[in-house]
Parts: structure tokens; sequence; C-alpha cells
């Protein structure tokens, strides 16, 4: 089962409030469990770099079904899986990206892109707790 329409849009909300609550301007990305785009919000003055971004952390979090953050820190030189950034056309392997769960399967998740990557991760998580 993949995430609803319904669902995403509890979670954009939620990481949007968190952001706006942080005075922060941010692209927000939800993908459904086939990493296919569920629901996009890009606020007002945020960053069009970061766009692209927040998509590739979302899909990155669901590819692995792991924080993006986790997955940075396999990929360090040295790593178990340096150099992975380079595959599936390009992912993101820095903190804003997490898997969304229903029922303890993954159904998705969100991908979160405009500002430091420690502001990234605690709006993405504003997102996941809204559907906890």
């Amino acid at each position: 089962m993949g995430i609803t329409l319904e669902q995403a849009q509890v979670a954009l909300e939620a990481a949007r409030q968190k952001a706006q609550e942080l005075g922060l301007k941010m692209n927000i990305a939800l993908v459904d469990a086939g990493a296919n785009l569920t629901a996009f919000a890009r606020m007002d003055g945020a960053w069009l770099g970061s766009v692209d971004i927040s998509m590739r952390k979302a899909r990155t979090a669901r590819y692995f079904d792991m924080p993006t953050g986790e997955l940075g820190k396999l990929s360090q030189p040295g790593g178990s899986l340096f150099n992975i950034e380079h595959s599936n056309g390009g992912l993101i392997t820095f903190p804003g990206g997490l898997p969304l769960l229903s029922g303890g399967e993954v159904i998705g998740a969100i991908g979160v892109s405009g500002s430091t990557v420690e502001n990234d991760h605690i709006v993405a998580q504003a997102g996941v707790d809204a559907l906890a």
C-alpha cells in the first residue's frame, strides 16, 4: 500500500507549518511507495535550486528506506557505499529525506530542502510525525 494523496497533503502541511514556524522558506516533496511524486510545495521565496534537491531526497529515502543522512554516513570515502550518490540518476546523501511508514511498512518518503541540513531534517520530521 502506498501513501494516499490525503496522507501526503497532511504530511506536506505539517512540514510547511514547521518551516513557517522556524521562519524558513522550503521546498517539500512527497513520493509514494514507487518513488513517484505525489505532493509538492515550494514556499514563496524558496530557492529554485532546492526544488530538485527536495525531490531527490524523497526518492533517495524511498529507494533505500532509510534517512538520507544515514545513507550519507555509509557513503563517505572508505565506506561500504562510497560513491552511491552517482547511482539512480543522482541521489542526495545528506539529511532532509525520510521514509514514511504506516503499519510498519514504507508507504513513501518526504524530502525537504531550502535551509541547513539540520533544519531540512527538522521540517521533514514534522511531516513524518503528522502521519504517526
